[in-house]
């Protein structure tokens, strides 16, 4: 699996977030903990959410900057466990990044009732009640800024991910209808729509081909979770602060279109 931390060193120059803090959901591994220490580098205060008992990681290694917390992202109440724990600890909350998802495969014939409700409520539910429980403080900063994590399956269609497929496009109904809802507060809502990125999620130790299938990008290889962790940076940071509604896709090129082959050289 590709490394995923991010050191100090590589900070964007220009993007500073320090005084700020940035709650990170499914930071236990992958992206989210690619994202969560992104932030953290470019000086931000992170609390951390997780299901994982391995969040309790991150705190380990970053004490003074790191608040890790169990999220169950599809309660109410853990939510607000985990929102209240933070900010009496950090004193306030500007970011949201609503990153933890579950991808399922069933074709919909095949498709469970229960597993395909389940999708729904991780990947579409647990971001609308992580904008609930942040809104008060977000309002409270005045310049708070939330990125959702779609996919490239919420702007195209792959089939055997039903349950998958259609919470992101719904998640991409929500981002935009908040961008519009919270524009006054001077609250910036955002999308990242990541193609094939090598995380945890997306590459099984009973698929070993799949690697190989990420890299078909045209630009000839597979995200990495730093890729996305340096987009987030941008749209949470005042470089960002003219744009909300956006839909950013990160995908190397995947869903533009089809790539020429490669070129060969000719003699003449």
């Amino acid at each position: 699996m590709a490394d995923t931390d991010v050191s100090a060193n590589t900070v964007t120059a220009g993007i500073d977030l320090s005084g700020r803090v940035a709650l990170v959901t499914g930071a236990a591994r992958g992206q989210g903990r690619a994202i969560a220490t992104r932030l953290a580098a470019a000086g931000a205060r992170i609390i951390a959410g997780d299901v994982l008992d391995d969040v309790a990681e991150l705190q380990t290694e970053l004490p003074d900057t790191v608040h890790a917390c169990t999220l169950d992202i599809t309660s109410h109440d853990s939510w607000r466990a985990a929102v209240e724990g933070g900010v009496e600890r950090f004193g306030r909350l500007d970011i949201l990044v609503n990153n933890a998802g579950i991808l399922r495969f069933s074709s919909i014939a095949d498709e469970d009732e229960a597993d395909f409700e389940r999708v729904w409520r991780v990947n579409c539910l647990g971001a609308f009640l992580g904008m609930k429980a942040a809104l008060p403080h977000l309002r409270a900063a005045r310049a708070g800024a939330i990125v959702n994590t779609l996919s490239t399956a919420a702007v195209t269609a792959y089939a055997g991910i039903g349950s998958y497929g259609s919470s992101k496009w719904a998640l991409r109904g929500l981002t935009r209808v908040a961008a519009l809802e919270l524009s006054n507060d001077g609250i910036r809502v955002n999308a990242v729509l990541p193609g094939p990125v090598i995380t945890p999620m997306t590459v099984q130790d009973d698929d070993p081909a799949m690697l190989d299938r990420l890299a078909r990008t045209p630009l000839g290889r597979a995200g990495l979770p730093s890729d996305i962790a340096e987009l987030v940076l941008f749209l949470v940071s005042d470089h960002a602060s003219f744009i909300t509604g956006g839909e950013f896709v990160i995908d190397g090129g995947q869903t533009a279109g089809s790539a020429p082959p490669a070129r060969t050289s000719r003699r003449r």
